[in-house]
């Protein structure tokens, strides 16, 4: 078993092949300039910055042959899949989803920004699930995928903690996973937004789950056994 230090006090332990390592939307639109957030006015900074923390949680995710599942929120390009009420409230927000932008349609399929940033693209046998909510197990086969495996762990990794991170996580916890959020493998364009997604998950005695970082994961895996 593999016991990672966490910030209340407690520890979050896990059998590696019991474990998946979610990656939440680490693609172009929401990491880069010129992506549905930045357009949006969001400060893709704090999102690129966890690039490099996440990708050590990968390699070292991979090395113990972890489930690994990549996330992309996005849409047909014929918007189908897209509620209005979700489209109206892109389009309030400076860029609409389905409107042309710089790296391609806004959250479409198969368009340069909806994919992954190349520090992190999928690996042969990786998962990717294409979601297009916020949630990760909203209208996907997600929970089938863990379910078959036998999966009882999740980690998480991505963007934004406030949005889909969180919204996954809560999904996840409804449906009786245990749930450990790396902090600074996850950013939002409000930091401040951050750091209080990341403090709900850890108040009251663990609400939602478990909160550690990037080098106690690591440094967990390395004295492992």
């Amino acid at each position: 078993m593999i016991k990672v230090p966490c910030k209340d006090g407690r520890s979050f332990t896990f059998s590696g092949d019991k474990t998946a390592l979610l990656i939440i939307d680490m693609q172009r639109d929401f990491c880069l300039p010129g992506g549905y957030g930045h357009v949006a006015g969001g400060d893709v900074a704090p999102l690129q910055a966890i690039i490099p923390q996440v990708r050590k949680v990968l390699d070292v995710a991979r090395d113990l042959h972890f489930l690994i599942i990549h996330t992309r929120e996005g849409h047909l390009p014929d918007l189908s899949d897209c509620p209005t009420a979700k489209r109206e409230r892109s389009r309030n927000g400076g860029a609409e989803i389905g409107a042309p932008g710089p790296l391609g349609r806004f959250l479409i399929r198969g368009e340069y920004g909806h994919d992954f940033v190349d520090e992190l693209r999928p690996l042969p046998g990786e998962f990717v699930i294409d979601k297009p909510g916020f949630g990760a197990f909203y209208k996907t086969d997600l929970q089938n995928v863990l379910e078959t495996r036998g999966i009882t762990h999740l980690i998480f990794t991505g963007v934004t903690t406030e949005v889909c991170v969180h919204s996954t996580l809560r999904e996840a916890v409804d449906r009786g996973y245990y749930c450990l959020l790396l902090e600074d493998c996850c950013a939002a364009y409000d930091m401040e937004l951050h750091r209080a997604s990341v403090r709900m998950v850890y108040s009251e005695g663990g609400l939602f789950g478990w909160v550690s970082d990037a080098q106690e994961f690591c440094k967990a895996i390395a004295s492992r056994g």
